[in-house]
């Protein structure tokens, strides 16, 4: 295909596939398969590979993140994004209805959904997505724009060429992406998100966009901030309708009323039916709908006269507590639960419950046999509060904490300054589950195919004795197992095999040592090169490295200092496994110095240039300060180059750059 219809099929293909994914992600209404739509998607992303030349950052195919950002910059916004003032019961919001009524005795009202997430600013010039930013204090807030990119519900371009349009919206998590999240940190040993609000507002500061992508968070819009060549109507309700015509995901169900009554049913509604949404809220927003009212009414220095949101209790059940158990996770933290006499709360029959931890029993001296009261912290996770004391049977027994694991059988420790008991055996079968989850998972060693019931079936079966037997099965017993048969057990061999080759950073974390994620494992990997230098390293050098603290470094001395893991390393060496890093080894050379890059660079890429100080231990800053050593700084540099020879830091171009890590 020359360029000419190369440029014809592309255009043609970013129209459809913005076209289609409005239809998916906003209308609800998909008119194609997902596969036609994978097809689609996948044939444009090899003509943009194949034909450079016409990039564009609005392409569909940036919704799967681009390269990993250095920070976020400051954004100040024209208009300040002012939060709402809360009442907590209809006698307030009688009183506020009632203002409004009595200055206009005509005036009408929408109720929106109170969206439990994080608020931005998306902004496009000439129809055009230009830049998104968080609210922050209201007045200034942080670029996110690539973040942003990669929520399939953001048109990159509208319906209409509006020179300027500003809009605010509440980008959130859904319920069932929040669940697949934690299931998967869960796997991985890492801490899991309390409720979707976190989540989302956690993921939406993440510094590489391809992350957030997988994160699967949305948005609704809700207000025009400001305009230019706008067609703005007179009224909230049907400015939202205008906004869904451009492309956006609005506010959803929202309704118009006049009466209080009707008002305060339709809040009743949506937080009794609350738990069928596929979103958290924590309240119900009501709005007035005329903007010439609005105007009439005014605002406060932070909030507007003219909305208030309506914040609903959380829901406490009481229930009786059945028993009390003890789970065994990935790192040996043993984790107390509730079993709990059914009991529908926040819309679901809720029968077991966590405890947190034994401090948690102890100091609220929760027992079996008790009355307990229960809710869902962040609508989500069912957890107990307390006992009802009053209703204690005569012959309740404290609740011991178990001294040896569950699992196991063998003696539990727990730390000091820590909340968390834990098993130390590395043999613990409850925690060898888990470790051959994470350990196969895609970030560590990406073994297809194998999963957790098939790692339960493993571990029942004695096939393996830890991490290091994956590589010692015998496939003609795997292809017995129900469920596998030879052409899965095929499939399994050959994912387990081409595992051996990867890079020692992914080995590092799928050994789940504690306190070590991906960045820190790949780091190690860089500056040790082989598993044998890094097991010898002392506590010194580990702390001396960036991304490496005093607990991870004590993690790793811990983990290598214990026999039982040194025979895994010895096994799955043995086995084959690469246990060697495969990129440029890491030094000391740059170790304490913090660069700001700035501007266009002659020949290195901004990515390029930060790999080469962080593989000499250098770390590389998004904003200038005292604490800069070096600002290398390119063509077009801006700001930053002012403030670093305001402050008196030591510039330098390409050329010196290169001689200094170099030299």
């Amino acid at each position: 295909m020359d360029a000419s219809n190369a440029k014809k099929r592309i255009d043609e293909l970013r129209k459809l596939l913005e076209y289609h994914s409005r239809l998916y992600y906003v209308l609800d209404a998909p008119e194609i398969s997902d596969y036609d739509y994978d097809m689609m998607f996948r044939e444009l992303q090899d003509l943009e590979k194949e034909f450079p030349q016409f990039d564009d950052p609005l392409s569909p195919t940036r919704r799967v993140g681009g390269k990993a950002l250095e920070g976020f910059e400051k954004v100040t916004h024209e208009v300040v994004m002012k939060s709402l003032t809360d009442v907590f019961s209809f006698e307030e919001l009688k009183t506020f209805f009632d203002g409004v009524k009595k200055t206009d005795p005509e005036a009408k009202f929408v109720t929106e959904y109170k969206i439990d997430g994080l608020s931005v600013l998306l902004e496009y010039r000439y129809g055009k997505f230009f830049r998104g930013s968080t609210r922050g204090d209201g007045t200034v807030g942080e670029d996110v724009t690539e973040n942003l990119k990669t929520l399939p519900s953001i048109p990159l371009v509208l319906a209409e060429p509006v020179p300027l349009l500003e809009v605010r919206g509440e980008v959130y998590m859904p319920r069932e992406s929040f669940r697949r999240l934690n299931e998967q940190r869960e796997l991985s040993g890492e801490p899991l998100f309390a409720n979707p609000r976190n989540a989302a507002a956690g993921s939406l500061r993440l510094l590489d966009p391809t992350v957030v992508a997988k994160r699967k968070l949305d948005i609704f819009v809700f207000n025009v901030q400001r305009s230019s060549g706008f067609d703005m109507p007179d009224t909230h309700a049907e400015s939202l309708k205008r906004l869904a015509s451009l492309g956006f995901r609005v506010s959803p169900d929202f309704r118009l009323f006049s009466d209080f009554e009707s008002i305060k049913e339709r809040i009743e509604y949506m937080g009794e039916n609350r738990d069928a949404l596929g979103f958290d809220i924590d309240g119900a927003v009501v709005k007035t709908d005329s903007f010439a009212l609005r105007e009439t009414l005014g605002e406060l220095p932070n909030v507007p006269k003219w909305a208030v949101a309506y914040k609903y209790p959380p829901e406490v059940r009481p229930t009786k507590l059945l028993d009390i158990f003890v789970q065994v996770g990935r790192t040996g933290v043993l984790t107390p639960n509730a079993v709990l006499e059914p009991v529908r709360l926040a819309g679901t029959t809720v029968s077991r419950a966590t405890l947190h931890n034994a401090d948690f029993i102890a100091q609220k001296d929760v027992r079996k046999g008790d009355v307990v009261f229960v809710r869902k912290a962040g609508e989500i996770i069912p957890e107990v509060l307390g006992a009802d004391l009053s209703k204690r049977p005569a012959d309740s027994v404290p609740f011991v904490f178990p001294t040896r694991c569950p699992s196991c059988g063998e003696p539990v420790t727990r730390e000091d300054g820590e909340a968390a008991v834990r098993c130390t055996n590395a043999a613990c079968k409850a925690q060898l589950v888990r470790n051959l989850i994470h350990f196969a998972s895609r970030p560590a060693m990406d073994i297809e195919g194998l999963g957790p019931s098939l790692a339960q079936a493993l571990v029942d079966r004695d096939l393996v004795e830890d991490v290091s037997g994956l590589y010692y099965l015998d496939y003609s017993v795997i292809s017995a197992i129900e469920g596998m048969g030879e052409k899965s057990a095929g499939k399994l061999a050959a994912a387990i095999e081409r595992s051996k080759t990867l890079c020692l950073s992914r080995l590092i974390f799928a050994l789940g040592i504690r306190n070590i994620g991906e960045k820190a494992a790949k780091t190690l990997a860089e500056r040790f090169g082989d598993i044998d230098t890094l097991e010898k390293a002392s506590p010194d050098e580990l702390v001396a490295i960036n991304d490496v603290g005093a607990v991870s470094a004590q993690s790793v001395i811990d983990f290598f200092s214990h026999p039982q893991n040194e025979g895994i390393i010895s096994r799955l060496r043995s086995a084959g496994v690469n246990t060697a890093y495969l990129g440029a080894k890491r030094t000391d050379k740059l170790s304490g110095l913090t660069f700001v890059l700035t501007g266009t660079l002659p020949t290195l890429k901004r990515a390029e240039a930060q790999a080469l100080i962080e593989e000499r231990s250098g770390k590389v800053s998004s904003s200038v300060s005292a604490k800069t050593d070096y600002v290398v700084a390119g063509e077009e540099a801006g700001s930053k180059l002012t403030k670093a020879k305001q402050l008196g830091i030591h510039v330098i171009d390409e050329k010196e750059f290169l001689e200094l890590i170099n030299s």
